[in-house]
This record gives C-alpha cells, sequence and structure tokens, in this order.
C-alpha cells in the first residue's frame, strides 16, 4: 500500500515538472477562451440591430465552438476546456490530482479573459449579463437546476467516454463532431431551465467579470456531480474492456491508471487515423 502512495506521488510530482503539462495548460486556457468569447458572445445581442439570438443559434455556436476547439488543442492537452471533463478524468484516474488542479485553473482563468474580451469589444448598451447562465424563475425548487445540470453533463461526459474510446473498432466519423453535437442538443433542451452550462467554466468567467454570483454553486455541483457519474459508469460497466477485474483493481490497487482515450477522427475502417507512435505520444499527454 505504502508503494502504491509512494507511486501516486511520483507521478503527480512528475507531472509538476513535465514541459508537457504546462504546454497542456496553455492550451486548455487558451481553447476555453476561445469557447466563451464565441459561445457567450452569441448570447449577448438581444435588441442589438433587432438580432436576438435564438435558442438553436446559441445551442449550435457552442457545439460548433466546441468540436472546433476540440479538433485544434485535442493532441495536446485532451482538449478538456471543461472542468467537469477533467473531473471525470481524474475520477477514472486518467489524470493526476496535480495536472487535473492546474487543468481547472487554466480553463477558469481563460473563462476570465475571454468575458473580459467579450466586455471590451461589446458597446455597454447591448452587453446585458454577458451571456451569463441563470436558473428559470420557473423552477421553484434548486434541486431540480441541480439535476438538470448534472444530466446535461453526464450525457456530454457519457458521449466524450464512448467517442475517445480506444478499445473500440466499430467507430466511424469525427471524434470531435460528435462531442459537439452532444453539447449542441443538450443545449436545446436545457437552456430554458438553466441557461445549459454543463461547464463551471463557461458560468465562472462571465459571473467574475460580470459581477453575479447568483445560484452560482449550481454550475459547479451539477456538472461535477454528473461528470463523474458518467464516467465511471462508462468506465466500469459500458467500456469495450468492462469487466469485474477492472473494477476490482479501480478501487484496491493505488497504481491503477485509466484506459486513455484518442480525440481524433476515425477512418470509415474503424481504425484511429493517426500512427500507433502518434496515438501513444498523445496518451502520454492526456
Amino acid at each position: 500500500m505504502c508503494r502504491g502512495i509512494s507511486g501516486v506521488l511520483t507521478r503527480n510530482v512528475r507531472d509538476l515538472k513535465d514541459r508537457v503539462t504546462w504546454q497542456s495548460a496553455l492550451a486548455e486556457l487558451l481553447g476555453t477562451c476561445i469557447l466563451i468569447v464565441i459561445g457567450t458572445g452569441t448570447c449577448i445581442g438581444k435588441d442589438w440591430e433587432a438580432n436576438t439570438p435564438t435558442i438553436v443559434q446559441i445551442s449550435l455556436t457552442f457545439g460548433l465552438a466546441v468540436a472546433t476547439v476540440v479538433r485544434c488543442i485535442g493532441h495536446v492537452s485532451g482538449g478538456h476546456i471543461n472542468p467537469a471533463v477533467t473531473c471525470a478524468m481524474l475520477a477514472t484516474r486518467r489524470v493526476t490530482l496535480s495536472k487535473a488542479i492546474i487543468y481547472i485553473v487554466s480553463q477558469c482563468l481563460g473563462a476570465i479573459i475571454g468575458s473580459a474580451i467579450v466586455m471590451a469589444i461589446t458597446p455597454a448598451d447591448y452587453m446585458g449579463d454577458l451571456g451569463q447562465t441563470s436558473v428559470s424563475s420557473s423552477i421553484k425548487a434548486f434541486p431540480r437546476a441541480v439535476a438538470v445540470e448534472a444530466f446535461i453533463t453526464f450525457v456530454l461526459i457519457f458521449t466524450i467516454f464512448a467517442s475517445c474510446d480506444a478499445n473500440r473498432h466499430d467507430l466511424s466519423g469525427s471524434t470531435p463532431l460528435s462531442i459537439g453535437f452532444a453539447v449542441a442538443f443538450c443545449h436545446m433542451f436545457a437552456i430554458k431551465y438553466t441557461g445549459s452550462s454543463m461547464n463551471p467554466a463557461r458560468t465562472f468567467g462571465p459571473a467574475v467579470v460580470g459581477g453575479t454570483w447568483e445560484h452560482h454553486w449550481v454550475y459547479w455541483i451539477g456538472p461535477i456531480t454528473g461528470a463523474i457519474f458518467a464516467g465511471l459508469i462508462y468506465e466500469f460497466i459500458f467500456a469495450s474492456n468492462a469487466t469485474p477485474a477492472k473494477m476490482r483493481k479501480y478501487f484496491s490497487d493505488p497504481d491503477y491508471v485509466g484506459d486513455r482515450i484518442f480525440v481524433h477522427s476515425i477512418e470509415s475502417n474503424g481504425h484511429h487515423d493517426g500512427h500507433s507512435d502518434d496515438v501513444k505520444k498523445l496518451n502520454d499527454r492526456v
């Protein structure tokens, strides 16, 4: 047991010293910043030249923005751009605690910078609430709001784990696009309830810059809870290599490391579109 704990500590310290960790952190900051500028920028515009954004417009923008960013930085950091995704990866031991903390801090900083950019480029008369998420006044009990955020984040994380399962050979098409579609249709469903965050950083950035914190806790508790449940359920029940032995090892072996993921496109024959050496390099980063 002591040797196992020592191994965990060694991996955490190694990640802190690894240049790739900090390169990945910068990618997460930039990616989250881009997502916030494009996503929340689309939410702004009510009565601005009669250009009131629609639910479909907002949903597609967030979905396509996520897909694009994941495609751009997936080979560097895994393309989390969301603390809930990072928490799911931590819960399934795909990342160390030190790397998870660095990622989440980077994502939140990127969200703040993105919101500041939106504020800087938007005329004051049309700035509104900077695209902040808010719980609908029609929801009387806040557990409902938490449940909505947990559910849509569950769907997102389940999609990520299923689409990036390196042991599957039945996949085809673009992995980032499938993730983007999940974001889009979850927005179409949940905007009327909670504004559809499913990403604590997406809510945190506008809250910091805009100074509005009402019901902010909903957007951390809900998404992180849903993300962890989705990650563990896929890992030990639905993954292509899920077995009781795998679950026992997770709970008994401190050295257990979760299966690596692949975030790029899959060719029509079901095989990854990169060479094996490229896959290994990506696995070492994520």
